[in-house]
C-alpha cells in the first residue's frame, strides 16, 4: 500500500511538473505571440501613414492629371458664338462749298458758291430792281447763256435788292467791234462818257465799262467784260440793284464795293476754252431763229 501511494504520489509530481513546465511554454509562446503582434500592428500603422502622401499627391489638382480633367472641360464647353456683323456707319461728305459751271457748246466755264442760284439759257436773269439788264454789245446777236445770282437775303437791313452775274455770247462781233461798248460809264466829271480800260481779272484780259440806271427809289448799277475767244464776243455782266436807301427808316446803304468783290471772284475763275467756231454759230443761229420766232 505503501508503494502504491509511493507511486501515486510519483504519478502526481511528474503530472505537475509537466503541467508547470507547459504553462511555462504556454507563457512563453503567449508572450511571443503579443510581441509578434504588437510587431504587426505597428508595422501595419507605419504602412498607412507611407501611404497617405500618395493620395495626397493623386488628388492635389497641380499634379499631372489635372490636364485631363480641365481638357474633358473644354472639349464639353460650348462653342463661341459667331462674331455679330456690324453695319458700317455712312460718313456724310460735305459737299464743296464752290459749284463748277460749263458750258460745252461756247466753251466757258466759272465757279460760283453753292449757296447761289443758278439759271441758265432763257430762264437768265437779266432784271435789277425792276430796270432791265441790257446786253452792251455795238451790234445785235447777243445769246443769254447762265445767269447766277445771289440769295435777296444775304444784306439784311440794307438797301440790297439783287445782285447778279451774267454770261452773254454774241458770235456776229469782229474782235474789234468786241472791246467796244453801245453805252459806256458817264461819270467822267465832264460829263463825257469814258473810254473802255483795259484790265486783267483772272487769267484772262477783258476790255471794262460801267453803268448806271435808276430812279429816287430803285437803281441798277452795272459792269461788263468782254474778251473775244473762238470766233465769239463773250460778256460778263456784274450787276447790282438796290431800293428803299433814303426812302425808308431804317434802311442803311449797302457796301456795294463788297457785293461787286463777290461777283468779281466769279469773274476770276472764268475760262474759255477752244472749241470748233462751227458749233458756236451754228448754237447761236438756233438761238436766234427761237428769238425771231
Amino acid at each position: 500500500m505503501a508503494t502504491t501511494w509511493g507511486t501515486k504520489g510519483n504519478n502526481n509530481t511528474s503530472t505537475g511538473t509537466a503541467l508547470s513546465s507547459w504553462s511555462r511554454q504556454q507563457k512563453i509562446a503567449m508572450i511571443a505571440s503579443l510581441v509578434l503582434l504588437g510587431l504587426l500592428l505597428a508595422m501595419s500603422a507605419c504602412s498607412k501613414q507611407a501611404s497617405k502622401p500618395a493620395l495626397v499627391g493623386v488628388s492635389n489638382p497641380a499634379q499631372p492629371a489635372a490636364p485631363a480633367v480641365s481638357t474633358a472641360t473644354a472639349s464639353t464647353a460650348p462653342a463661341p458664338a459667331a462674331p455679330v456683323a456690324t453695319k458700317k456707319k455712312k460718313v456724310q461728305k460735305k459737299r464743296p462749298a464752290n459749284v463748277n459751271y460749263s458750258e460745252p457748246n461756247y466753251g466757258v466755264s466759272f465757279s460760283y458758291p453753292r449757296k447761289y442760284e443758278l439759271s441758265s439759257g432763257e430762264k437768265a436773269q437779266h432784271e435789277l430792281a425792276g430796270n432791265d439788264v441790257r446786253m452792251n454789245f455795238i451790234q445785235p446777236g447777243g445769246i443769254a447763256v447762265a445767269t447766277v445770282a445771289l440769295p435777296e437775303t444775304m444784306y439784311p437791313g440794307t438797301d440790297f435788292s439783287a445782285a447778279i452775274f451774267n454770261v452773254n455770247v454774241n458770235r456776229s462781233l469782229s474782235e474789234q467791234e468786241c472791246s467796244q461798248f453801245a453805252f459806256v460809264d458817264h461819270r467822267n466829271p465832264d460829263g463825257e462818257p469814258m473810254d473802255p480800260e483795259q484790265v486783267e481779272v483772272g487769267s484772262m484780259q477783258f476790255s471794262r465799262t460801267s453803268d448806271f440806271n435808276g430812279s429816287m427809289m430803285k437803281q441798277a448799277e452795272t459792269e461788263y467784260f468782254h474778251s473775244y475767244e473762238n470766233g465769239a464776243c463773250y460778256e460778263f455782266v456784274l450787276g447790282l440793284g438796290t431800293e428803299g436807301f433814303g426812302a425808308q427808316e431804317g434802311i442803311e446803304a449797302v457796301n456795294r464795293d463788297e457785293v461787286f468783290a463777290k461777283l468779281e471772284k466769279i469773274l476770276a475763275t472764268v475760262k474759255i476754252k477752244t472749241i470748233e467756231q462751227e458749233k458756236v454759230a451754228v448754237k447761236v443761229g438756233d438761238r436766234e431763229e427761237q428769238a425771231a420766232k
